[in-house]
């Protein structure tokens, strides 16, 4: 119930101090209100410039990247070519001495006389080294001593047979004593001999590892002699190859450690595939007459097979080789003077030098990149660098060779 101009009828009715109480509260709700209010339109407008100012930045850096020009690649390049190209195969071998050996004497002693120097050339059947054998030379006197005694007692048997004095039986008994005698002469100068240490073969010498009064067993090892002259090369291939090798063929020998090559031909081939490889073992024969290959070393082996054919060959670094296909950069005009590059995939074959072949993909006179092919992608802009200095090489026989 209210009054026409006043409180309603239960503030009216109360006391004036309990109607303040009442009427704060109400205020203060009301201010509070109107606070918050103008708290979220302040923290609205500042949440909507920041927005706002983002948006404008995003959109100003997207259209500086859009209308960025191009970037331009700088490459080299080369054109495909034709090469007339004789079929190689290529492998890693060994050298091996055609006569090799450790030296060793076949009996125990102490080293008495060393009759070589280190690294020098022998012949076959020089003394190199003697064991002291000044024991064994006195047993062989006493054995020539009792070889003559028993000589001498067999001709007396035979001149009493003759005068019918002893029997045959015990001529047949001297005679044997004197051949036992001489042989046992014979083995004792076969000792005295194994005391002395001579060159098996003609060669060169290694270094000696042993001194004069060292005690030697039989065995021990003295010397390395080696033959050189000529060497054999040892080197397998697949056992798909093995119609296309025969004695006699000859091949090219590159050696990394001297950068040169020498040639040699084919000596002998196993009769034999291995199993667990199926491989099988090709040697030949190298002439080594200044003795600069050395048994152990190693040399890339090429070999001429087949029938010489044209093929396309760009260098090696114009390919990206991937597991997913090789592929190529094939320039081709733009607009006006500009160049671009078109990925391209191919086939390629067998390399050689700086080269390889492309069987399939590409044709000749068709120019493609040669260098920074990570930055390329398709369709990109490049400019080619004709510098001498920078191009890749294009050689078939690069020095040092490509591994």
């Amino acid at each position: 119930m209210r009054y026409a101009n006043g409180p309603p009828l239960a503030l009216a009715s109360r006391p004036a101090s309990s109607q303040g109480f009442l009427i704060f509260p109400l205020m203060k709700k009301r201010f509070f209100n109107r606070r918050m209010i103008l708290m979220l339109l302040i923290v609205s407008l500042l949440l909507g410039g920041v927005f706002g100012y983002k948006a404008f930045i995003n959109a100003l850096i997207t259209d500086i990247f859009d209308n960025l020009p191009e970037p331009v690649a700088t490459i080299t390049a080369t054109e495909a070519r034709e090469l007339v190209w004789r079929p190689q195969l290529e492998a890693v071998g060994s050298f091996v001495a055609v006569q090799g050996a450790d030296l060793t004497t076949e009996v125990s002693g102490i080293v008495q006389e060393i009759l070589f120097d280190n690294g020098a050339q022998v012949q076959a059947g020089e003394v190199l080294l003697r064991l002291d054998s000044r024991t064994d030379v006195a047993q062989l006197r006493r054995l020539e001593a009792a070889a003559r005694l028993a000589d001498l007692e067999r001709e007396r048997a035979r001149r009493l047979v003759r005068q019918n004095n002893i029997s045959e039986a015990e001529l047949q008994r001297r005679e044997s004593e004197a051949e036992q005698a001489a042989a046992a002469v014979q083995e004792q100068k076969a000792r005295i001999q194994q005391k002395t240490l001579t060159a098996p073969f003609s060669g060169q010498l290694g270094i000696r590892r042993v001194n004069v009064g060292q005690f030697l067993s039989a065995g021990d090892p003295v010397v390395s002699l080696q033959a050189l002259n000529p060497i054999y090369l040892n080197f397998s291939l697949a056992e798909r190859r093995l119609g296309e090798v025969a004695p006699g063929q000859p091949l090219g020998v590159r050696v990394d450690a001297f950068g040169d090559s020498f040639e040699g031909r084919v000596r002998a081939i196993e009769p034999a595939v291995r199993a667990s490889t199926r491989t099988f073992e090709v040697q030949a024969i190298i002439p080594n007459p200044e003795q600069r290959l050395r048994p152990g070393m190693f040399g890339r082996v090429t070999l001429d097979v087949g029938e010489e054919a044209t093929v396309v060959v760009v260098p090696q670094s114009a390919v990206s080789f991937n597991p997913y296909g090789d592929s190529v950069y094939v320039i081709q005009s733009g607009d006006g003077d500009e160049l671009r590059v078109r990925q391209r995939f191919v086939r390629t074959g067998t390399r050689r030098g700086d080269l390889v072949v492309i069987l399939e993909g590409l044709a000749p006179g068709e120019r493609v990149a040669t260098s920074g092919l990570l930055k390329l992608r398709n369709n990109a802009v490049v400019k080619i660098n004709d510098d001498p200095d920078l191009q890749p090489g294009e050689e078939l026989a690069p020095t040092p060779p490509n591994a």
